[in-house]
């Protein structure tokens, strides 16, 4: 049985990936989510969850926001401190640029989730790719005012398709987590 531990920036992304990872995920996977109070206290955990977790067949799942990161510099980083506590299969997926990038890389489950009508923004360009907004949490809260972080995640993400998201970072995070599965049920 493979369970994946997910160590995750904020109580916001455990709230998306609640209603999320059941359509990722096959149903003999389990799952733990496990929320911090930002990066920095996300990064000061990952050495002792890594080290301290004894649980047979458990692989880490480190997700976090690019924010304004150097993408490729700080997935090697956290790579480093799996491969260093002996966890080289921990699958590190970074957000581009925020959680709000996957949301505005779904209008219809914005629209579902607020009942409200986007069709006089959610053909802009600026939002074909979501990935390159450089403050998608403020972008999500000009065109939908009444969003708010932690409940609106979890609103947004109830009414989210995998298959119909527009955001790459998201559909890489997909690809990865199922990936990830694929590999650990192979004897």
């Amino acid at each position: 049985m493979l369970k994946l531990v997910f160590l995750l920036e904020e109580p916001s992304m455990k709230n998306a990936l609640d209603h999320l990872l059941p359509q990722i995920l096959p149903p003999n996977v389990f799952f733990k989510l496990l929320p911090h109070e930002g990066k920095s206290d996300l990064k000061r955990s990952i050495p002792r969850k890594l080290q301290g977790w004894r649980e047979p067949g458990v692989i880490f799942v480190i997700v976090l926001d690019k924010d304004k990161s150097d993408c490729h510099r700080l997935k090697q980083e956290l790579v480093n401190i799996a491969e260093e506590y002996h966890r080289p299969d921990t699958l590190v997926r970074i957000v581009c640029q925020e959680l709000e990038s996957w949301f505005l890389g779904d209008f219809d489950a914005l629209e579902r989730a607020y009942a409200v009508d986007l069709a006089s923004v959610r053909n802009k360009a600026r939002y074909r790719n979501p990935d390159s907004l450089g403050d998608a949490k403020e972008e999500l809260k000009r065109i939908i005012p009444a969003y708010q972080q932690g409940s609106g995640s979890d609103r947004i993400a109830a009414q989210m398709k995998i298959v119909t998201n527009s955001s790459h970072s998201f559909h890489v995070f997909v690809s990865g987590v199922k990936t990830l599965c694929e590999k650990a049920g192979k004897p």
